[in-house]
């Protein structure tokens, strides 16, 4: 690691399939950017403009957000910041939930819902069209169909260009291929919590996206002796080696680590100039057996 600017280009470049959408594999999701738990409004509304400025200038051209952030938050700053867009930039964000006034997470797949979601998307980015919308599922068992037929719709609509999932499994997967064409999965996965790892092999075989959520362990970070004795001999964090790792697990993998802070940014986007010879890759890759 140097003390060059990061460049979000070093991860290399990916194309979601059927499309002219071409981003670098290092981007960036605006989650963090809300208050805390993801409500209300940032605790430093300059500090996340400026991370925002600063991911673009960084090479970053590819950044997730959803309407329900905050609920409203990261979309409106998204625009604030960097409105009008520059051409190279993919925005794409994500419906199927809400947030009542208490902050809680809740459900709403409904075509009429997903409907105002995706228009209420467009409004607060300033959009005439969202590049790739992901259709958030809550679990293994809820019925993909319905949702996945209105999102086909949308689609030819022209209300979205393309269509994503998250939160999906195999069996709900199948099932949205058959309705649309996909482009994207987003799902829980890290370098510790793996059960995608099927999923992901048969994805990159078709060159389909896989985009991991949490790819630092989320609300419950990742710990373990052997990323740090990685990131020591790296001379790096342990949250650089966890995100170089992802990077090459995979070519289809694009990675959106979150963060309001600039100093983190920077952190997190060096990460794709980190190379992990095949020993440490190797040790790390055992650490999926810590989960089972």
């Amino acid at each position: 690691m140097t003390n060059m600017l990061p460049d979000a280009a070093a991860a290399g470049r990916f194309t979601f399939p059927g499309t002219e959408i071409s981003v670098n594999r290092m981007g960036y999701g605006a989650m963090q950017l809300a208050g805390s738990h993801v409500f209300g409004e940032p605790a430093d509304p300059i500090e996340a403009l400026a991370v925002l400025r600063e991911a673009i200038s960084l090479g970053v051209d590819h950044i997730d957000t959803s309407d329900f952030y905050g609920p409203h938050v990261t979309n409106r700053l998204i625009r604030e910041a960097l409105f009008p867009y520059p051409q190279s930039l993919t925005l794409v964000t994500k419906i199927g939930a809400w947030r009542n006034d208490k902050g809680d997470w809740l459900h709403d797949r409904s075509p009429d819902f997903l409907r105002k979601s995706v228009e209420d998307n467009l409004e607060r980015l300033g959009l005439d069209q969202i590049p790739i919308v992901n259709l958030r599922m809550g679990g293994p068992e809820d019925d993909i169909a319905e949702p996945m037929r209105a999102m086909r719709r949308m689609r030819d609509e022209g209300l979205l260009a393309h269509i994503g999932v998250s939160t999906v499994s195999a069996g709900q997967l199948a099932m949205a291929r058959d309705i649309a064409p996909i482009v994207c999965v987003q799902n829980y996965y890290n370098i510790i919590h793996r059960a995608d790892d099927a999923m992901i092999d048969g994805l990159a075989e078709e060159g389909i996206a896989y985009v991991p959520y949490f790819p630092l362990g989320g609300f419950t970070p990742i710990q373990s002796l052997v990323l740090d004795e990685v990131a020591g001999e790296e001379g790096c964090s342990v949250w650089q080696v966890a995100l170089a790792w992802l990077l090459r697990r995979s070519p289809n993998i694009l990675l959106i680590p979150g963060t309001s802070r600039r100093p983190h940014l920077r952190e997190n986007i060096a990460a794709a100039s980190l190379s992990l010879d095949s020993a440490r890759q190797n040790r790390l890759d055992a650490l999926s057996s810590l989960m089972g």
